[in-house]
């Protein structure tokens, strides 16, 4: 598999051995074992290879050391090597590659009674083929719902319930958390062709098109900024006395149990695309925010009606316990301002101490390869609300950020002008 990056066809070369994953040492690496690796999972051929764990270090142990490909093999096994387990390599050697089939795959629901329902597929080098059901999950689905406009994930069936399919059968493992907008920002584990058999492919009954809605910017798919797709377009949902009522309406239709707090997104977490709805009127009763009064955008004059958001009760369960990291203000999908969700709000990291092993915890956490850059003084642009970390102090090792010592949740002596940055490879 390739991993440490969210392309399916691109990141550090792994080898699952005795049940295990791990890597393979740079040392004798070359475009002959690269060309092996991307054939056999179906990525076309290599276009750069690497040696020095740009992809970031992967996990002990490591498999493989001195591989010696023609370039010819089926399977990276195939190719001789030292005994699994011998080498005299440390992480930092890790092998990697960027093959030719590197752009985003297409999605697609197949077989369903509608078009927003079906078996998934994905396409890989010009041919079609079916997704194995063992890594997909309820927060993929979400994600991928949202990303083919279809709403949101209402459940996903066993395996085989669409059906059985002709082609390929890609045994991809998406991690997505379901706040992403589609399945290409989720971390991926490129499995290549699997032995999973047609009948356990993956599926999923998304909401339909029609009125949908989706929570954007928050800790999970129950919270965030209201947007509700009009004519194929997301749009935004604009009102100048939004309340629970309102709130209520929006967490029923995307069964996120009851509103727990309606509001007004800080100006940073704003839309800029086209607004959908002024001035929603909701008893509280209803069940979709469609049949609440409501006004289209051309019918009412702009005034000072402002995007609206909504925290669900279920949020608190999907997110209970949890913390997540996020890079906003970004120029790519890797750099940006830090921000941690704790405690049920999204807050910033003070540059005090910030340095490239601190950034290096966050790249590797978001599957972002390795730190090129930390940044300080907001360049990114100052973030709003909490300021959750303030003296982190990472040893560069750690699995996620709040791992890492610093002052205690909340404490500093910083204002959002310090906000802490990073850009990764």
């Amino acid at each position: 598999r390739l991993a440490g990056r969210s392309l399916r066809c691109a990141g550090r070369v792994e080898v699952k051995h005795e049940g295990r994953w791990g890597t393979v040492c740079s040392y004798g690496w070359d475009t002959k074992g690269a060309a092996v690796v991307c054939r056999q999972l179906g990525c076309g051929s290599p276009v750069e290879i690497y040696w020095n764990a740009e992809f970031g270090r992967g996990p002990d142990p490591i498999w493989l050391s001195a591989v010696s490909c023609q370039g010819t093999e089926k399977d990276l096994s195939e190719c001789s090597h030292e005994e699994w387990g011998k080498h005299f390599c440390g992480h930092g050697w890790d092998s990697g590659v960027i093959c030719s089939s590197k752009e985003s795959a297409r999605f697609r629901l197949v077989n369903g009674s509608t078009v927003c329902s079906g078996r998934v597929q994905i396409e890989v080098e010009g041919t079609w083929g079916a997704l194995c059901d063992s890594g997909w999950d309820i927060s993929d689905a979400h994600v991928l719902c949202h990303q083919l406009n279809c709403g949101f994930a209402e459940s996903i069936p066993a395996g085989g319930h669409f059906g059985r399919g002709a082609g390929p059968v890609w045994r991809d493992t998406f991690h997505c958390d379901g706040t992403e907008t589609n399945l290409e920002q989720c971390p991926v584990m490129a499995l290549g062709v699997s032995p999973c058999s047609p009948d356990n492919t993956a599926g999923v009954f998304c909401s339909g098109p029609s009125g949908s809605l989706r929570l954007v910017h928050g800790g999970n798919r129950c919270e965030g900024r209201v947007e509700l797709l009009l004519h194929g377009t997301w749009s935004r949902v604009l009102d100048d006395q939004w309340d629970l009522n309102d709130a209520s309406v929006v967490c029923r239709q995307l069964q996120c149990g009851e509103a727990e707090r309606a509001y007004n997104p800080p100006k940073p977490e704003r839309g800029t695309g086209p607004v959908g709805l002024r001035r929603v009127q909701c008893a509280g009763k209803e069940t979709h925010l469609a049949l609440c009064n409501t006004s289209l955008h051309a019918a009412v004059p702009a005034g000072i009606a402002e995007d609206v958001g909504v925290v669900c009760s279920a949020g608190f369960l999907l997110g209970a316990g949890s913390r997540r990291v996020r890079l906003v203000h970004r120029t790519g999908h890797c750099a940006g301002r830090v921000e941690i969700y704790h405690n049920g709000t999204w807050g910033t990291i003070c540059d005090d101490s910030w340095d490239l092993l601190d950034a290096n915890v966050v790249c590797h956490q978001l599957g972002c390869g390795v730190a090129v850059n930390f940044t300080s003084s907001a360049h990114y642009g100052e973030g709003s609300g909490q300021i959750w970390l303030d003296d982190v102090n990472c040893s560069g090792n750690e699995a996620a950020l709040w791992e890492c010592p610093a002052r205690p949740w909340g404490q500093h002596n910083c204002r959002h002008k310090q906000d802490a940055g990073v850009i990764c490879s």
